[in-house]
C-alpha cells in the first residue's frame, strides 16, 4: 500500500500511531485497519465547539453524537481513546477567521483552517507528547516518498472524495509524520471494509455542512460574532446604476444569481441575468452584471504553500505551467504559476474561470490525473477581468507536464 505507515517506523508492534477519530466511518476504518495490522493504535477526538444545538443534527461532524461514535468504535477495537477540548483553539483560528472573512466580503474555506491549525498542529503536537511515530486521518489523499528523502502528496484514487484541495497547507514537515490509509480506496471500499470489520458507523451519512454551523445558515455566525460588520447597503450594477438594497454583503457570494433581492421587474431591465461580480465590504455594495462580467483570467494568491520540487522563489522567472483548481468541486485546469515575493504570487489561467472568489483557495497541481502530486496552493487575495490579464503570461491550453520524483 503505497500509503504505508511503516516507511519511516519500526515494526507494527513498536509503532504507536494516533488517529484523529471524527466519529465518521472514514476515520474509524483507519482505526481499524490500522490495529488489524498490529500497531499500537491510540484514537483521539477533537471537542472543537459547544456543540449543544448539533449534537443530533446529521450533516455535522465533530458534535456530541459523533464523539459517543468514536468512543464506541474505540471500545470496539480495544483501543485507548480521549476527548480533548479544542474549543477555545478553535474559536480563534477557525470560526473567529471565519467570521472574519465573510464580513470582508470573501467567501473562506475554514476546513483549510482547521487542518492547518488544529489538526496538523495542535493535535499533532499531543500525538507527539502521546509517544507516536505518526498522526494517521481518514482523509481521501495519499503521501509517498519524493525520492529525495522527503514526502509528497498526491490526490486520491477515487477522484471523487479527493481531499487535497483542503490540505493544501500542509508542510513538509508535517507530511513526514501524517498518513492517509485511505488513498488508494474508494468510499464502497471503505463502507465494506466497515462492514466487514462489524463497525456501527459502516452506513452513517457522510458530514457535509460546515461543522460549527449547526442550523446550515453561515451567516448566522457572522451575525452573531461580527454584528457590527454586518451593514446595510446598495446593489449596484456594473455600470453605476442603484438597483436596490441589501441586508449585508454577508448574505451574497461571487457568482450568485439567484436571491438578489431584485424584483422581477429590476432584474427584467437587463437582457442578460445578473450575478454577484464583487463584494465590496468597506462601501457595503453588492456590484451585480452579467455573466461575461465573471470571466477571469488571472488572481493573485497570498499565503503561498509549497510542497513541490525546490522552493517557490527558485520558480523560472517566466512561471511554471501547472493544473490549479480554484474550487473543491471543479476540476483542475491549466494555468501558470509566477512567483511573487514574501509568500505571494500570481495564477494566470489557460481558459477563463467564473466565480473565482477573494477567500477561497487555489490549489495547484503536476498533472490532471488523479493521481497527480499536490505541488501547493496559496489564498486567493484578489481578482483580474480577463480583459486586464496580461497576455504574456498566459499560459497554453495543453496540460502541465508531469514533474514526478522517480
Amino acid at each position: 500500500m503505497t500509503n504505508s505507515v511503516s516507511d519511516h517506523a519500526p515494526q507494527p508492534r513498536e509503532t504507536r500511531i494516533v488517529v484523529a477519530m471524527s466519529g465518521g466511518v472514514d476515520s474509524s476504518v483507519v482505526a481499524a485497519l490500522l490495529k488489524e495490522q498490529g500497531y499500537d493504535v491510540v484514537g483521539v477526538t477533537m471537542q472543537l465547539y459547544d456543540h449543544g444545538e448539533a449534537t443530533h443534527r446529521q450533516g455535522a461532524c465533530c458534535a456530541g453524537r459523533d464523539i459517543h461514535d468514536a468512543r464506541s468504535v474505540a471500545a470496539r477495537l480495544g483501543i485507548p481513546h480521549f476527548v480533548l477540548d479544542y474549543e477555545s483553539r478553535f474559536r480563534e483560528k477557525v470560526i473567529d477567521d471565519f467570521a472574519a472573512s465573510y464580513a470582508k466580503g470573501e467567501t473562506p474555506v475554514p476546513c483549510v483552517a482547521c487542518n492547518q491549525f488544529i489538526k496538523f498542529a495542535d493535535l499533532m503536537e499531543t500525538a507527539k507528547d502521546l509517544g507516536a511515530h505518526a498522526l494517521a486521518t481518514g482523509h481521501y489523499i495519499s503521501v509517498r516518498d519524493d525520492g529525495h528523502g522527503g514526502r509528497a502528496l498526491y490526490r486520491a484514487k477515487d477522484a471523487s472524495r479527493d481531499q487535497s484541495y483542503f490540505l493544501f497547507a500542509t508542510t513538509r514537515e508535517q507530511l513526514r509524520m501524517l498518513r492517509f490509509p485511505l488513498g488508494d480506496y474508494t468510499k464502497a471500499e471503505v463502507r465494506e471494509m466497515a462492514r466487514r470489520i462489524g463497525l456501527e458507523v459502516a452506513d452513517k451519512p457522510d458530514s457535509q455542512d460546515i461543522c460549527f454551523v449547526p442550523t446550515g445558515r453561515y451567516t448566522d455566525v457572522v451575525e452573531k460574532l461580527a454584528p457590527a460588520s454586518v451593514v446595510p447597503g446598495e446593489i449596484v450594477h456594473l455600470d453605476g446604476r442603484v438597483l436596490g438594497r441589501h441586508a449585508g454583503v454577508i448574505h451574497y457570494t461571487i457568482g450568485q444569481r439567484r436571491g438578489l433581492g431584485l424584483g422581477a421587474k429590476v432584474a427584467g431591465r437587463d437582457a442578460e441575468p445578473l450575478y454577484v461580480l464583487r463584494l465590496d465590504a468597506a462601501k457595503a455594495q453588492v456590484i451585480v452584471g452579467p455573466r461575461d462580467a465573471l470571466e477571469t483570467r488571472a488572481a493573485k494568491l497570498r499565503d503561498v504553500n509549497w510542497i513541490g520540487e525546490g522552493t517557490l522563489s527558485s520558480l523560472p522567472p517566466e512561471g511554471l505551467d501547472i493544473m490549479a483548481r480554484v474550487r473543491s468541486t471543479r476540476p483542475p485546469a491549466p494555468a501558470r504559476l509566477i512567483a511573487g515575493d514574501d509568500g505571494d504570487a500570481l495564477v494566470v489561467f489557460a481558459s477563463s474561470e467564473f466565480g473565482v472568489s477573494p477567500g477561497q483557495a487555489c490549489v495547484f497541481y503536476d498533472a490532471d490525473e488523479n493521481d497527480a502530486r499536490v505541488l501547493g496552493g496559496g489564498f486567493i487575495a484578489a481578482v483580474e477581468p480577463a480583459a486586464m490579464t496580461v497576455a504574456s503570461k498566459a499560459p497554453t491550453l495543453r496540460a502541465a507536464e508531469r514533474r514526478r520524483a522517480p
